[in-house]
């Protein structure tokens, strides 16, 4: 069944008396649009308690004020507003406020077409000339120094535009016009701003939410209207509108719950605001599954067990006991998704899962398991179960550690439902135009706009999975609010994505066909999209890794995906690797859950790097070779050369991981020699970009071109991809990655696709197949003290094979330095292993910090063979003067030194004579 559409609404019809709209005592005269396209449409459909916002906001326009509508996050300010013009019947330019919104994207962006430089307008400048509604979201989301470029505009209805061009108050103009021509005012490029132009701001309270305060100029320009969360009464007559099933009791003490986690009391404990404005969709799947336990559901809407700690959890549970609203001890859970059917007949792709009508992709369902490789387990099913559920009403976010099974998941809900996916791999420094559309040159110079996968996949239905979600800047993120909320986006270039019944009401009333619109930049946003967020869980009292914040909160119902259980692990490993030996798995999920229950931070972080994926990974080997020894499996660190073959063998990509100067680039090296494949380099720095590792700028007659980067063309030629100095580059860069190698799908920044399965290219443009024979082999320094470097084995370690490549053995260092150094005598070299393996032990015991390397031996025995006649006290000062002018480590290494027989530093206070 379909859910029933809210019916506690106010009849716009009342309100109208010929070309006037009336709300109490207060009239206004409606204009014909010029653009009806542009009127919001479908919006007011809403409890009466917005008419009293509806009214104020009505004065304020008759006022021709400016006004300011703040309140806690959430859809429903912009709702109001959008309420309004589509009463009024007035046209609308709106802007989401980022941290990258700049004064371009308010005034005007310079355009290149045939070699000629022109200026278009942007939001601003447009709906101050046609007299337009310019709509603001987020002001405190921009940065401080661009809103200012508006105080004149909103002060005086003046403004100096980059072309020249002056835009004046439609008074002043007027009464220059009484003086002179327009031909005149024309020449002296004076704009007149229409006297219907106004603005309405959409903004949260700071402090008390994140961002930045509004300058004072800026503020005292607007009048301010305080939007709280609908009004107890009207809020509860809406869900019980929408849940005809749910007993009215239960919906109120889910309401009353949920308020008071908005309150004054709670927020000085600390804990984020309910997202109100979620509800309707839990009293939603409530409808479809009454018995459902409420306590389950409300953790989609507030995952307080992942996002507070201990006593915030003890809060929002005494809440609950309050409102009788806590689980029994055998509450009803879905267990398993029953059966997935196609619906015929039906307008919109829908599928039928168990009871229960939802949203369908675009490809022909699979019936059971959407992957072969898939093992369903208990909690997966539950949780698929789950899925499905809140998939009916809302976009979801799946939270979970590192290497769980995130993707995975996902994936197979993606399959079960017949969705073609789109991989979005997110980043600290991401923008909000990499989010939503790209600027490009052409090759001819002119400057262009290009969609990114994520709008590509709103229009064609797909189901975008947002992976890395807690990496990104809230400030960017906020781009995105009206497209989750609302399903409509605004791109930069002007372009407008409607949600699909918008559209086709928009379509209707107007009498336009599908090209026309298209001829206007509108496109409806396709009913099966939906967004899957990936993200691992919050870092209670963090300031930085707590992301889950009362903003994120209204944009998803969040599913906390588990670890497995020791059970659940060996099921998997067991299906997945069927000849693996037994007793090694056993042994291996012995230690692996060991490491993880226990709190010493060393053993958690030992454990981290023992996720599912890579025990796997370990479980691939053994049962490959099975009669290597569990513990050289998991401590790959004696014969690297054998373990990156059979590694490399079983098609995995490599990660060598290791102090300076051990060696990792002779032993690729040495490597790809006894392969013999090509290969391509590629060396990461701290300047490094998502554009530079895709991406190559050169300048060819005068003119900026691209050309593919050592990544692009490894993976269309099939060759090794060496990316050194993996670490140097910011870790929110080279996540990129992350999607190469675990899905075989990656977007480049010129918008070309990489794709591993030749089957999904479906005929479309702009995509390279990734060759079988490309494999990636990368190097990094081990995180930590004194490398100042980026964690990049903490972030992507366990998507690799893992190599930890160490300084070698006494005797294997002796017998390399004999070839460095043939004519050295052996006992200086003895001296200097000895010495060096000493050094070594005690950086490793944290004594010193500078872990001493095999290349800094190896320097000295080549100094030492080519002059021979140097003394080796005064050669080892090569390496060791570094350390002259830290005393205590002078001290250190003089009487390790001395200790096996390198007299370096002697003083004359060391000499001590004898008596005759």
């Amino acid at each position: 069944m379909l859910f029933k559409k809210c019916t506690v609404y106010f009849n716009i019809s009342s309100f109208f008396l010929g070309d006037t709209v009336t709300i109490g005592d207060v009239s206004f005269k409606l204009k014909t649009p010029k653009s009806p396209e542009l009127v919001p449409l479908n919006y007011s459909k809403k409890p009466l308690s917005f008419v009293q916002h509806l009214r104020w906001i009505m004065q304020k326009d008759l006022l021709g004020q400016d006004v300011f509508l703040i309140g806690p996050p959430g859809p429903l300010r912009r709702s109001i507003a959008m309420q309004y013009l589509e009463l009024t019947k007035r046209e609308v330019e709106y802007i989401a406020l980022s941290r990258d919104t700049t004064e371009t994207d308010l005034k005007q962006r310079r355009e290149i077409r045939a070699g000629t430089a022109f200026y278009i307008d942007q939001c601003a400048v447009r709906a101050a000339t046609e007299g337009r509604i310019l709509v603001l979201e987020g002001l405190e989301k921009a940065e401080r120094n661009v809103l200012p470029v508006l105080n004149n505009l909103l002060e005086n209805r003046e403004m100096q535009l980059e072309d020249g061009r002056f835009l004046m108050s439609a008074e002043r103009y007027d009464k220059l016009l009484q003086e002179h021509t327009k031909t005149e005012l024309d020449a002296w490029k004076i704009v007149r701003v229409s006297e219907d132009f106004r603005v309405i701001a959409l903004g949260l309270p700071v402090p008390r939410y994140s961002g930045n305060p509004l300058d004072p100029p800026l503020r005292s320009r607007f009048q301010a209207r305080d939007v709280y969360h609908l009004p107890f009464k009207d809020h509860l007559k809406l869900l019980y509108s929408v849940g005809s099933n749910v007993s009215a009791q239960r919906i109120s003490q889910l309401l009353s719950f949920a308020t008071t986690l908005c309150s004054q009391e709670s927020s000085m404990l600390g804990l984020p605001d309910f997202p109100l404005d979620s509800l309707s969709a839990a009293v939603q799947i409530l409808d479809s599954f009454p018995m459902m336990s409420v306590q389950h559901i409300i953790k989609w809407l507030y995952p307080y067990n992942v996002l507070l700690g201990k006593e915030g959890r003890t809060a929002v549970e005494d809440a609950l006991k309050r409102f009788e609203l806590q689980d029994s001890e055998s509450p009803l859970l879905p267990s398993r998704i029953k059966k997935v059917e196609q619906i015929h007949g039906s307008k919109t792709l829908q599928a039928d899962v168990t009871v229960q009508i939802v949203p369908a992709g675009t490809r022909p369902l699979k019936l059971c398991s959407g992957s072969d490789t898939f093992i369903e387990t208990s909690s997966h099913k539950q949780l698929l179960a789950e899925m499905m559920q809140s998939h009916m009403v809302k976009d979801m976010c799946l939270i979970g550690g590192k290497g769980c099974g995130k993707t995975v998941i996902a994936k197979e809900f993606a399959n079960m439902l017949g969705y073609n996916i789109e991989p979005v791999m997110l980043y600290q420094d991401m923008t909000a135009r990499d989010l939503v559309q790209q600027r490009y040159t052409l090759p001819n110079g002119d400057t262009a706009w290009r969609p990114s996968p994520l709008v590509t996949a709103a229009l064609d239905g797909k189901l975008v999975i947002l992976d890395g979600i807690h990496r990104v800047n809230s400030g960017t993120l906020a781009v995105l609010q009206r497209l989750i909320h609302d399903r409509e986006l605004t791109l930069y270039d002007g372009t407008r994505l409607l949600r699909e019944d918008r559209y086709q009401s928009l379509k209707d009333e107007l009498q336009l066909s599908d090209k026309e619109l298209q001829q206007r930049s509108i496109f409806p946003i396709h009913s099966s999209f939906r967004i899957v967020a990936l993200a691992e869980p919050p870092v209670i009292g963090s300031s930085t890794k707590q992301w889950l914040g009362p903003e994120f909160l209204t944009l998803f119902l969040f599913h906390n995906v588990k670890s497995f259980t020791r059970n659940e692990e060996i099921q998997v490993i067991k299906e997945m690797i069927p000849n693996v030996p037994t007793v090694a798995v056993e042994q291996l999920l012995s230690l692996t859950h060991k490491l993880r229950e226990t709190n010493d931070p060393t053993a958690q972080s030992l454990a981290s790097s023992l996720s599912t994926r890579q025990l796997l990974r370990i479980c691939r080997r053994l049962s490959q070779y099975p009669d290597e020894s569990l513990y050289h499996a998991v401590n790959k660190h004696m014969m690297v050369m054998e373990d990156m073959l059979k590694d490399f063998l079983l098609g995995e990509h490599l990660l060598l991981v290791g102090n300076q100067g051990v060696g990792k680039n002779k032993i690729v090296d040495r490597f790809l020699h006894l392969l013999n494949r090509p290969r391509e380099y590629l060396q990461l720095h701290r300047d490094t970009t998502v554009q530079s590792l895709t991406l190559q700028p050169s300048v060819t007659d005068g003119r900026i071109t691209y050309e593919d980067s050592p990544l692009v063309k490894s993976v269309k030629l099939g060759h090794i991809l060496v990316i050194d100095e993996a670490d140097k580059a910011p870790t929110n860069v080279t996540c990129i990655l992350k999607t190469l190698v675990e899905s075989g799908e990656m977007v480049l920044s010129d918008g070309r696709r990489l794709v591993a399965n030749p089957a999904n290219v479906d005929g479309r443009e702009n995509v390279i197949v990734i060759h079988p024979d490309f494999r990636m082999v990368v190097l990094a320094n081990r995180p930590g003290f004194p490398f100042l470097g980026n964690d990049f084995f903490g972030t992507l370690g366990d998507i690799f094979s893992c190599h930890a490549v160490d300084n070698p053995k006494p005797q294997s260092e002796l017998a390399m330095l004999r070839q460095y150094g043939p004519d050295v005598p052996e006992p200086i070299l003895q001296k200097l292993v000895a010495a060096f393996g000493e050094l070594r032990s005690l950086a490793d015991q944290g004594i010193i910090n500078y872990p001493y390397s095999t290349r800094e031996v190896v320097n000295i025995v080549k100094h030492l063979q080519k002059f021979p006649t140097e003394g080796l006290a005064n050669v080892v000062r090569n390496v060791f003067d570094f350390d002259s002018y830290n005393n205590e480590m002078r001290d250190t290494l003089i009487s390790t030194l001395h200790k096996h027989g390198i007299p370096i530093g002697a003083k004359p206070t060391s000499i001590q004579l004898a008596k005759e």
